[in-house]
């Protein structure tokens, strides 16, 4: 399994930011640090494989990183926290650049948190395409999936 490289301990909250601006960044070791080292770590991205594992998460997301930076704020988050587990749902809004200029495209995300020995540790992100633009959060009434 490859190990990923020290990141200071912190919050959920901490991990999160890192992760983030490792994207924003194109800085793989530091993304990768944010994971926890298990066999079991899941990233989804938006239309993609589930990937398991820090193997197949490092190369998804070098190859994402390959051109460059990952222009992605992350807004409107929702937290559940319980002793040593966090739930973040967040909009993640990404700005990509097309033929006919830079773009806004959101994408829904659910980021899990564990308080591993090494600190908070991300071992779930799994991202889905919102509907085409900013949609509102629905808090009231809201209709039935399934």
């Amino acid at each position: 399994m490859p190990k990923v490289s020290k990141l200071a301990a912190g919050s959920a909250d901490d991990i999160e930011s890192a992760f983030y601006e490792s994207l924003q960044n194109a800085d793989l070791e530091r993304l990768m640090a944010c994971w926890a080292d298990d066999d079991e770590v899941v990233c989804i991205h938006p239309g993609g494989a589930r990937l398991i594992g820090l193997g197949a998460i490092r190369s998804a997301f070098d190859a994402l990183m390959s051109n460059g930076s990952v222009r992605v704020q992350a807004q409107a988050v929702r937290k559940i926290v319980a002793m040593a587990c966090a739930i973040h749902s967040v909009r993640e809004r990404i700005e990509i650049t097309t033929n006919e200029g830079p773009v806004e495209v959101f994408v829904l995300a659910t980021n899990v948190y564990l308080k591993t020995a090494q600190g908070w540790r991300m071992v779930v992100h799994h991202a889905s395409p919102s509907a085409g633009h900013e949609s509102p959060d629905v808090t009231e009434h809201a209709p039935v999936l399934h």
